[in-house]
């Protein structure tokens, strides 16, 4: 990752890729980054598990997406859409990591230059014991993680 981004548009897939779903984020935002509807200027970040490591290379940014594992207390594979501030409003962020998205996105509010959009799209996962390969559940909902995805970043160019 480079310090600084020129992009005022950022996706950042967070999540570990040998936890099973624990990856999700990770994998659609790597089918993000050779996907041809993805809008010009736009930076796509493996986050990995970086957490609030995070916070430089999207601190700047007016746009920020997140593509997560969430554990919606749903069915695998349920998908879930939601604003920055609707994560930080639930009990515990969500997340399947020990520091999450809700962490990096509360510190956001206090290094930003700017208000940010933020949008947090996710799946709920189904396993996040070790293992490489994500559930059914899961990988069926990748597809929508990605489309949903492009959606929302042809909706901020549009707006922009």
């Amino acid at each position: 990752m480079r310090d600084s981004l020129s992009s005022d548009t950022v996706v950042v897939g967070v999540g570990n890729t040998i936890l099973s779903d624990d990856g999700a984020g990770v994998h659609a935002a790597r089918l993000l980054q050779g996907d041809p509807r993805v809008p010009a200027g736009v930076t796509i970040l493996d986050g990995g598990t970086l957490g609030l490591e995070l916070l430089p290379y999207v601190s700047d940014a007016s746009r920020v997406l997140f593509l997560d594992a969430v554990n919606s207390g749903e069915a695998p594979g349920t998908r879930t859409r939601m604003t920055g501030k609707d994560l930080l409003e639930t009990s515990g962020g969500c997340s399947v990591h020990q520091l999450g998205v809700a962490d990096l996105i509360a510190a956001l509010a206090l290094a930003s230059a700017g208000p940010q959009d933020i949008v947090v799209l996710g799946v709920q996962p189904a396993n996040t014991d070790w293992g490489t390969s994500l559930s059914p559940g899961v990988e069926a909902s990748l597809t929508w993680l990605v489309d949903a995805a492009v959606a929302q970043l042809r909706q901020w160019k549009e707006s922009a």
